[in-house]
């Protein structure tokens, strides 16, 4: 006589809606690390520089300001006036204290001292030195005290 053997009451579970669930969260998380690494905004186009070289060790504590024009599709500049750019806000250099105290706030509040903390400055090609000149002194001033300035540009290849 033959017996049956009993069947496994573990019940299988199929991996396949999670295998994929993971793909799209590792996508997810790389195409978000590559934006925030860039930090770029298409309104502003940077000089280039033969003396301009990327930082050797990635700064910690860092925030970006994009400081350029607002441009139509071909890239012609619609309106000469410099703005800021934070994600969607525009604002002109008189405008951003508010914003550029906001900033301050939250490394202060997280414990950051401001004297480590590096304003990236992403100025158009475009904009007069004397526009960023004056952003560089408003963040000097009015209780926002930051300190490092870091100005962006591409490095000029010779061919």
């Amino acid at each position: 006589m033959r017996v049956k053997s009993a069947e496994s009451t573990v019940p299988e579970v199929d991996m396949t809606p999670m295998i994929d669930i993971v793909f799209q969260l590792i996508a997810f998380f790389m195409v978000i690390s590559n934006f925030e690494q860039q930090q770029a905004d298409e309104r502003v186009t940077l000089p280039r520089d033969q003396l301009a070289k990327p930082p050797e060790v990635k700064r910690d504590d860092a925030f970006t300001i994009n400081f350029g024009f607002e441009k139509d599709k071909q890239g012609e500049v619609i309106d000469p006036t410099p703005y800021l750019f934070f994600g969607d806000e525009k604002l002109v250099v008189d405008q951003c204290a508010q914003r550029l105290k906001q900033e301050s706030l939250f490394y202060k509040t997280i414990g950051t001292d401001l004297a480590d903390v590096t304003v990236e400055i992403r100025a158009d090609a475009g904009v007069p030195a004397g526009e960023v000149q004056k952003l560089i002194q408003l963040c000097q001033e009015q209780g926002i005290e930051f300190q490092r300035f870091a100005l962006k540009a591409t490095q000029k290849v010779d061919p």
